[in-house]
């Protein structure tokens, strides 16, 4: 069973969730402390942070796993709540959020759900697509998709939140990078060759839809079909 790594500095918050991620099957490391807890990513297949830690922040974690080249799940325990603190988490690499207070049963169906859509191993499986981030490899129902370096971000960067609508502005930033001196456009053409890739017709999605007076998200499976736009 996977390594659960949970950071919080409240012993009554690690207790609990130990309890509901044992009774599950998970190993479960432990830290209350930025510090620690950065000696112990490394050793974890999933990390629950708080947001506020004795010598750096879940944030600061989360940017630092990312910059070191861990593709480890993310969740996130924060009370806020707050739009813009949500997408500073996303852009350090936060991979989902849970405000306090919290249901343990929601934190476990959280984790639940991340370590279905990474894997142990670090893919994303999504019905018949799967999305290895280490190998940054495609198949679709077995069969590699060749893409390019910008048409695998661009399709990792959405697969891993899927439902999320992302404006092209944030795409342009997240893909591209914020000195980008391109236009917006270039995230239509980009799209254009995924879907053409994929299989994947904008009047009948099954991964990429269009958000209309948005931009784009990865469709996720348990919701309802969009209208095309």
């Amino acid at each position: 069973m996977p390594t659960v790594l949970i950071v919080d500095d409240d012993p009554a918050i690690l207790e609990v969730l130990r309890v509901y991620l044992r009774a599950e099957g998970h190993t479960v490391l432990e830290a209350q402390t930025g510090p620690d807890a950065w000696a112990l990513l490394p050793r974890a297949d999933l990390a629950v942070l708080d947001w506020m830690l004795p010598g750096m922040t879940g944030v600061q974690l989360a940017r630092g796993a990312r910059a070191a080249g861990l593709s480890l799940p993310i969740l996130m325990l924060t009370g806020r709540g707050e739009e813009d603190d949500k997408l500073l988490g996303l852009d350090g690499g936060v991979d989902d959020y849970v405000v306090k207070p919290f249901s343990p049963r929601e934190v476990t169906a959280r984790i639940r759900a991340l370590l279905r859509r990474a894997g142990v191993h670090h893919t994303l499986t999504l019905g018949d697509l799967t999305i290895d981030l280490r190998a940054r490899d495609v198949h679709l129902a077995g069969v590699r998709v060749e893409l390019s370096k910008l048409e695998f971000d661009l399709l990792s960067t959405m697969a891993q939140h899927p439902g999320m609508a992302w404006s092209r502005e944030r795409l342009l930033e997240r893909v591209w990078g914020p000195d980008f001196p391109g236009t917006e456009r270039v995230v239509d053409v980009h799209i254009t060759a995924l879907r053409r890739k994929l299989g994947d017709p904008p009047d009948a999605p099954r991964f990429l839809e269009t958000v209309r007076g948005v931009g784009y998200r990865f469709r996720d499976e348990d919701a309802p079909r969009a209208i095309p736009g």
